[in-house]
């Protein structure tokens, strides 16, 4: 199987920083894409933001200029890096990995089991 594992959510001030980081492990051939989204209570999940194999990348309006997303391919790694977050950014993180297990095979999607993002003085 497949495990996604997040890490690096926690509290941070309004203006401050904070790294996700997301580690693929288990069957893997490749990735392609790597997405991050949110979802704060009472709400939706939300995309923030997504990178393909390639490096080609999208982000949601709302953290455009604020968040920056990357991978480590060698390592199946993707991060997100929260630069000047607002209360609003306050939600829990989970990444998502479109996974190839085998050489022509398939691709399947999986999800990490979500870290906590407060954001908050």
């Amino acid at each position: 199987q497949v495990q996604l594992v997040e890490s690096g959510g926690g509290l941070v001030q309004p203006g401050g920083s904070l790294r996700l980081s997301c580690a693929a492990s288990g069957i893997i051939f490749s990735i392609n894409n790597m997405d991050w989204y949110r979802q704060a209570p009472g709400k939706e999940r939300e995309l923030v933001a997504a990178i393909t194999s390639g490096g080609n990348i999208n982000y949601a309006d709302s953290v455009k200029g604020r968040f920056t997303i990357s991978r480590d391919n060698a390592k199946n790694t993707v991060y997100l890096q929260m630069n000047s977050p607002k209360p609003e950014d306050t939600a829990v993180y989970y990444c998502q990995a479109e996974v190839i297990k085998t050489r022509g095979g398939p691709s399947f999607r999986f999800w990490g089991q979500g870290t906590q993002v407060t954001v908050s003085s």
